[in-house]
């Protein structure tokens, strides 16, 4: 396997991926399945946030793993949320975790401070995956948003990047 940058051809796979998190019901509250036009806007914003591909010997995307905004406010300009999806075909492989570990490495190459997102409390797999990468689990949020007619909980993780103090 090979980490890479995301690139336009990219696109349609990076949104099969993401629909199958879709699909499951285990990842994410959105519910209507992306195209590749959904994913070229992600990649365009390459140069603030990044989104990496993990590709096999064959240069197909078998995983992703992206930064995006946190909040639109200055004060908030170090801080990404991430997301990352897995092809169901390789997951449970260790994998997730050098994928993660490469977007913290390109976070902190980017200058961000903080890496944060939320996640399903019934997600034990993304849950031990933050944790094996140094996320710590800041609270829940309850009630967190409604997916298919049910509440459902999500724990906060962040990661912490080592930087100078602020003058």
């Amino acid at each position: 396997m090979h980490i890479r940058f995301a690139e336009v051809r990219d696109a349609a796979s990076i949104a099969g991926i993401y629909n199958q998190g879709i699909a499951e019901r285990s990842s994410t509250f959105e519910t209507t399945l992306r195209g590749s036009n959904d994913m070229l806007e992600r990649i365009a914003l390459m140069e603030r946030y990044p989104t990496l591909v993990m590709v096999n010997d064959a240069d197909e995307v078998v995983a992703w793993a992206g930064l995006s905004s946190y909040r639109s406010r200055t004060c908030y300009d170090g801080i990404a949320d991430f997301s990352i999806y897995l092809d169901r075909s390789i997951r449970g492989q260790g994998l997730g975790k050098i994928l993660l570990q490469a977007l913290l490495d390109e976070a902190q190459t980017r200058g961000f401070w903080k890496v944060l997102s939320r996640i399903f409390t019934f997600n034990t797999a993304s849950l031990a995956l933050c944790r094996s990468c140094g996320f710590r689990e800041v609270g829940v949020y309850e009630r967190h948003a409604c997916l298919e007619g049910q509440w459902l909980d999500c724990v906060i993780v962040e990661h912490l990047i080592p930087v100078n103090q602020p003058h």
